[in-house]
């Protein structure tokens, strides 16, 4: 079969030929339609990810497609059934293993190319603002990087909890995206003063930052008292050092949000947020929006896309011939 493969630790990815994997107990062994691409898989190219696989590995950390056999001792789950892995490796390639317990089934009505990149993006922002922040009602939210893969879903789950979102993005189109999944105000980040912008909308109560410096300390310090900044990211490669006094002043909680980490030391409040959403999108409460769609032999474009900030949502890798594009907009 055909994977992108990390061969030796700071070598560059690279499409190779090699042998289908087999599932193990508690495994199921899935063909993989599309691959979501996400900022954590540049960090594993350099080692700097905190789950980076030992080379060499398959890259990949989440997709869908449709299970192939079941390993022993696997319940609830069936040949043939769709679902979606946040597996942490071994998405680009044509056949994946993957643990039954890291497979979500999905809706009917939910194509792959829009399931291969929904668990991540939209568990991390439900998770954020529903359980860490407890974003509430009426509430202003700020989102910075708010059209990328993240970003957008933030904005949209933002709208669904009610709040008043506020989206920080770089220029007219990304706005207009913003706009479209659920934003009230839209900050051009290229053109503001994004501290006197905020305070003069009253301040803000929540702050979901997926990008750092520059836009970090003066959404902080617009942050009301008893306000909280949800450390989501690092896209901008700047790691915001906030000083304790401001925090201190202010009441201000600073709270981290590594998704996958709950898969182990709290799987079930992963799961529960991961079904809610599930049954937000049959509801027709969510719309994903996938800007690229490419093939699995232009998995480099794909990784370069997402590196220099070009797409809005999510990148998505079609590994299987039938994962044709969404629409004439999300194609390259």
């Amino acid at each position: 079969m055909k994977a992108v493969i990390i061969e030796e630790s700071g070598a560059a990815p690279a499409l190779r030929t090699c042998p289908e994997p087999l599932p193990g107990r508690g495994e199921v062994l899935i063909e993989v339609n599309a691959c979501g691409l996400n900022f954590a898989d540049l960090l594993m190219q350099t080692g700097k990810y905190q789950d980076t696989p030992d080379p060499p590995f398959v890259m990949g950390l989440e997709y869908a497609g449709r299970i192939l056999a079941l390993g022993e001792g696997v319940e609830g789950l069936h040949e043939g059934q769709r679902v979606a892995a946040f597996a942490g490796q071994g998405g680009l390639a044509e056949r994946a293993t993957c643990s039954a317990e890291r497979c979500v089934p999905l809706p009917d009505s939910m194509p792959m190319i829009e399931a291969a990149g929904f668990l991540v993006a939209y568990g991390t922002s439900h998770l954020a603002l529903a359980h860490r922040a407890h974003l509430q009602p009426g509430e202003t939210l700020v989102v910075l990087g708010a059209a990328g893969g993240v970003g957008l879903t933030a904005v949209e789950i933002g709208a669904a909890l009610g709040a008043r979102v506020v989206a920080v993005a770089r220029g007219a189109e990304k706005l207009a995206r913003a706009r479209a999944a659920g934003a009230s105000i839209c900050l051009d980040s290229d053109e503001t003063d994004l501290r006197a912008e905020l305070r003069a909308l009253g301040g803000v109560d929540v702050v979901y930052d997926a990008i750092g410096e520059p836009f970090a300390t003066p959404a902080l310090r617009s942050l009301r008292p008893e306000g909280r900044f949800l450390a989501i990211g690092f896209a901008g490669d700047r790691v915001p050092h906030f000083p304790a006094n401001i925090l201190l002043v202010k009441n201000i909680s600073v709270i981290g949000l590594y998704w996958g980490a709950y898969l182990s030391f709290a799987p079930r409040v992963l799961t529960d947020s991961l079904r809610s959403l599930l049954d937000w999108y049959a509801a027709g409460r969510l719309a994903p929006h996938v800007s690229h769609v490419l093939p699995l032999e232009q998995f480099a474009e794909g990784f370069e896309l997402l590196r220099a900030r070009r797409a809005m949502g999510k990148i998505v890798i079609a590994v299987h011939p039938d994962a044709a594009p969404l629409s004439q907009d999300a194609a390259v």
